[in-house]
């Protein structure tokens, strides 16, 4: 969990620091535009990934800024965290106790996750946006999984341009083999997801279904990595100067309602809030758990819509969760039962005002 956390030149975020001390709920109020959720997105790059707004990373620097920013956090357990951009750069850089690292080892050091109103019809969205949010889920548990993505994305390319410039078949086949090993730990790192998860998950089901994750049910990994290279071996036709090959990119997943007995996507707009929230809840509980880590969760005004008990039910399950949890709203009244809370007044990019909770 973060012990106090610095931004700088970050939206419009010249210099805010917050010292969180050992609240477990960070409550960030203020008016639309004042800088609330930049927060939270400046929290959600310390998980190595684009961050919960899934923008192009000079787009977050500092309007009339240098072109820069950074987010340096310090967590409880006195570790220096520190993701930054510089100047007239496009990629993001890291720092772990100020040695340079990989983005993709900030993921074991602190687990992000987040719910923002982009995730609120998630369900019902494109299979893309519901394949990226779970994939999220998978890679806070298991970090690895993101960087074999980001390699089974860059293969994928190397592939379709290799057979655009018509490349032989055993420079295809490299590639092949390569995707097809990537692609099977992908789809088993879901897989070992959903039936992690669903331990915890009393109210619902996760499932994932696709070709790749068909093909390790039904077969030893071996045997599906073999069949799965053979099947891109017969699949090297491009049409319309573009790859059309089956695989973990198009699988999907889904959500059982045990308690209504029906499937997340046709349940009304309010009950698929609430099936997402609780899913929140057990991957909380998963993190925590398994890896004795306390997770952060980001609420981007997610808390605001419910009613007080089931806002009092959210943060009683995820103080249980021993998580700590940062969230946004207009109005500070709507978090007032929140024991261990800290309460953050945001105003055009400043923080105005810091108070503890009594309780």
């Amino acid at each position: 969990m973060i012990n106090q956390i610095t931004i700088t030149d970050f939206r419009n975020h010249v210099s805010t620091r917050i010292k969180i001390g050992d609240a477990k709920n960070i409550i960030i109020t203020g008016l639309n535009g004042a800088g609330k959720t930049a927060i939270l997105e400046a929290i959600s790059l310390l998980s190595g990934e684009r961050g919960l707004r899934g923008v192009e990373t000079q787009t977050m620097a500092r309007f009339n800024g240098n072109g820069g920013f950074s987010v340096f956090a310090t967590t409880i357990d006195e570790t220096d965290i520190c993701v930054f951009l510089n100047p007239d750069e496009k990629n993001r850089h890291a720092k772990i106790d100020n040695e340079n690292v990989a983005l993709a080892e900030l993921a074991k050091k602190l687990r992000i996750v987040w719910l923002t109103p982009r995730e609120d019809r998630i369900f019902v969205e494109s299979v893309s946006e519901r394949r990226a949010f779970f994939d999220h889920l998978v890679a806070n548990f298991e970090p690895s999984h993101i960087g074999r993505i980001t390699r089974l994305n860059k293969l994928l390319s190397e592939r379709a341009g290799a057979l655009k410039s018509n490349a032989d078949n055993n420079w295809l086949d490299a590639i092949d083999k390569q995707i097809a090993a990537t692609a099977i730990a992908v789809g088993a790192g879901r897989i070992k997801y959903a039936g992690e998860i669903n331990y915890f998950f009393e109210r619902g089901a996760v499932s994932v279904d696709g070709m790749i994750e068909r093909l390790i049910v039904e077969n030893t990994a071996i045997d599906a990595e073999q069949k799965y290279f053979e099947y891109l071996q017969n699949n090297r036709a491009l049409i319309g100067d573009k790859m059309t090959i089956d695989g973990v990119h198009k699988s999907d997943f889904g959500v059982f309602d045990k308690i209504l007995n029906l499937p997340a996507n046709i349940t009304s707009t309010g009950q698929q809030k609430s099936i997402l929230i609780d899913l929140i809840l057990a991957h909380a509980k998963l993190i925590h758990i398994k890896t004795g880590q306390k997770p952060l969760i980001l609420l981007d005004e997610a808390a605001a819509h419910l009613d007080e008990n089931a806002r009092n039910k959210l943060f009683a399950e995820l103080n249980d969760a021993d998580a700590q949890v940062w969230a946004t709203g207009l109005d500070k009244t709507v978090f007032q039962n929140i024991p261990r809370a800290i309460f953050v007044t945001c105003q055009d990019g400043r923080i105005s005002n810091i108070v503890e909770s009594e309780k």
